[in-house]
């Protein structure tokens, strides 16, 4: 096999790989796509609001705000996030607050609930690891293909804003090699 790079920049890493088939090609796009590990938050507990929104729908928003981490997290790990902020005004991702310094949300500037004047927000919420197959929020990012001629595939990766698009790659290639060697040890027994 053999990778070709066309664009590596930190939003986006497209690459032509040759040598390979449709299946791996399709395996590698689809574990970028729901096996790789990511913060998200996932509950969200509401001390005060006095806005017009419901809770949930809040929590939704909240929830897909891209978490970005450095450094290596174990699958247990739990980080807070915290929130207050009385109107007007609108709340941004910026606002949520986190208990580690190496877990923060990827962009500043995504709207999560605009205020007016005597309305409040108070909230705490839990970001944990997770993968994208249980829950979109947990995707790092789009990966897609096109098939070329004989055997050569057109990636595009584009990160969400959790990890480097070329770590996203990075990371499904281990997992793809952890999974085969767990199913190697499996198969000698």
């Amino acid at each position: 096999m053999k990778i070709d790079v066309k664009e590596n920049d930190d939003k986006v890493f497209r690459f032509e790989l040759s040598g390979a088939d449709t299946g791996f090609a399709n395996a590698l796009r689809r574990t970028a796509m729901s096996r790789i590990d990511c913060f998200a938050i996932d509950k969200v507990t509401f001390y005060e609001n006095t806005s017009t929104m419901f809770d949930e729908y809040i929590a939704h928003r909240i929830g897909l705000v891209p978490i970005n981490s450095t450094g290596r997290h174990s699958q247990d790990e739990e980080v807070l996030f915290t929130c207050e902020a009385q109107g007007p005004c609108t709340v941004y991702s910026r606002d949520l607050k986190s208990s580690d310094k190496e877990v923060r949300v990827a962009n500043d500037n995504i709207p999560i609930i605009k205020l007016i004047d005597g309305q409040s927000i108070r909230i705490d919420a839990k970001a944990v690891l997770g993968i994208g197959y249980r829950h979109a929020k947990f995707q790092a990012g789009l990966v897609t293909f096109e098939e070329g001629k004989e055997g050569t595939f057109d990636f595009y990766v584009e990160t969400f804003g959790q990890l480097a698009p070329r770590d996203i790659v990075a990371r499904a290639v281990d997992t793809i090699k952890d999974e085969m060697k767990e199913l190697k040890k499996e198969a000698k027994k």
